[in-house]
């Protein structure tokens, strides 16, 4: 297996990543099934805030993996704060994982429930001076996690990314996206499970607080078939649906999640 070529297929996914990213098999590897009779509440758990400026939001891209929002971190522009984080974290990206049918696709599972999707949104530590040093920091990036439902209501939040898809159909191809503000995908209730974890892609460094909203929020499954629309091959080759593309929960190994609610 390649370095470069790492995917979700039988041949280079994640039960092969550990032969070119010894890390995938360290102790707090993502994601993990969290069993609510295993979470302790922690009392002392502050709530989380975000604010994020609409115009950090730079491009959209499908880069055969994902669809990736990228958004600029030069400076404190979009930041996230509180809940068990010290100090600010700036937004990069957001990315998203789903499956090739409306009943799995999430990365987490929370007490055996599999949800359509999981968006990621991930933020790092700017005392580490740049993105690179912070991965190699055990408080280095924040992920907050937001699960996706299928439900009857198409929702609005997600409209916004799903306009783009066209644009970004295959591998490669890449458009603007400016003036969007990434806090409209938040449910409403800022209940969370965190526990240290990893990137759930290699080389899956083990740097990430992960923030994971106990809330989903609701797509319809139209918009849900607009996400698989997209190809993981470039345009001169032939249409690969890109679906797929989580990795399964990782051995907890002794780690404790803990809930910011009862």
């Amino acid at each position: 297996m390649a370095q470069s070529v790492w995917g979700y297929d039988s041949d280079n996914g994640p039960e092969r990543w550990h032969e070119n990213y010894p890390l995938a098999k360290g102790d707090k590897q993502s994601p993990i099934e969290i069993n609510s009779k295993d979470v302790q509440h922690d009392s002392s758990l502050a709530s989380w805030h975000a604010s994020y400026d609409p115009g950090a939001a730079k491009t959209i891209l499908n880069n055969g993996r994902t669809c990736r929002v990228v958004f600029d971190d030069t400076f404190d522009r979009s930041v996230l704060r509180g809940g068990p984080l010290n100090g600010a974290y700036r937004l990069r990206q957001l990315h998203l994982h789903w499956g090739s049918s409306d009943d799995h696709g999430s990365e987490h599972v929370i007490d055996g429930v599999k949800y359509a999707a999981e968006l990621h949104m991930v933020h790092w530590n700017p005392k580490h001076g740049n993105f690179a040093g912070a991965l190699k920091q055990p408080d280095g990036v924040a992920v907050v996690g937001i699960f996706l439902k299928v439900g009857k209501t198409p929702k609005p939040e997600m409209k916004r990314i799903l306009e783009e898809i066209d644009n970004i159909k295959t591998k490669g191809k890449e458009a603007p996206f400016q003036h969007f503000d990434p806090s409209i995908l938040f449910p409403k209730s800022r209940d969370y499970w965190t526990y240290h974890g990893s990137f759930t892609t290699p080389p899956c460094e083990e740097c990430i607080t992960w923030i994971l909203l106990r809330e989903p929020i609701e797509v319809s499954s139209d918009q849900m078939a607009k996400l698989r629309s997209l190809s993981k091959n470039a345009e001169n080759e032939p249409v690969n649906p890109l679906v797929d593309n989580w990795r399964p929960p990782q051995p907890v190994k002794g780690r404790i999640v803990r809930a910011s609610f009862k």
